[in-house]
């Protein structure tokens, strides 16, 4: 796990099997089902990177054999926060590391022509403002709907966030803690930057595409 280069606020998450995986979601040839199983698991082991400094209590238990005290997590559950669509590929993997979190959905597009973020669904568990919300995405590319879903979850009451993403770039980074510098981005690497249409190159595609076999 390193910092990312010249960027603030930015851990890349340099684990041999997280990167062994974004290789293999690279390749074009990997199948649907194939591209589905590896964000999966990648997003289990990203999950594990975001939450490594969840604070702990210690709390009195019975072993089999005497009592003793051990730690566990502190404070209200997690809240995991996917962007529909392509966020809920992510979704599952998280839950598997911490199935009692809460889910918070949030639908959102990048319009073809403006380019502006759409809403079209938002469902969020109560009390955000006493829990802390991981937003994922697998891509961070314009940074438009990254954006503006923490701008909603910050009317809804969130106050700490965090942005998990398997990929991003130079432009994705600094729109995103340029309007947020206080959500900090955990993800599995940093390419060069974004095509005319705004998608990552080398990248790996259309995440959403590749997930559910659309185009």
């Amino acid at each position: 796990m390193t910092k990312g280069k010249g960027y603030s606020g930015v851990t890349v998450v340099d684990h041999p099997l997280v990167q062994h995986k974004l290789t293999r979601l690279r390749d074009r040839d990997t199948s649907t089902k194939t591209f589905r199983e590896l964000m999966r698991e990648i997003s289990t082991l990203l999950c594990y990177e975001v939450t490594r400094d969840l604070v702990l209590t210690d709390r009195a238990v019975e072993t089999p054999l005497e009592a003793t005290t051990a730690p566990e997590i502190a404070g209200k559950k997690l809240v995991f926060a996917p962007i529909l669509r392509a966020g809920e590929g992510m979704l599952e993997g998280m839950l598997t590391l911490v199935p009692s979190a809460r889910v918070a959905h949030i639908g959102l597009y990048r319009d073809p022509g403006t380019k502006a973020a759409v809403e079209y669904y938002l469902k969020v568990p109560e009390t955000l403002s006493e829990r802390q919300v991981i937003v994922m995405n697998p891509l961070l590319a314009t940074g438009v709907t990254a954006r503006a879903a923490i701008d909603r979850l910050k009317e809804e009451g969130a106050r700490d966030l965090r942005f998990v993403c398997v990929l991003t770039c130079p432009e994705g980074i600094e729109a995103l803690r340029g309007d947020h510098p206080d959500v900090a981005i955990w993800t599995a690497g940093i390419d060069r930057g974004l095509d005319e249409r705004g998608f990552i190159l080398p990248g790996l595609g259309d995440a959403g595409d590749r997930l559910y076999g659309t185009r």
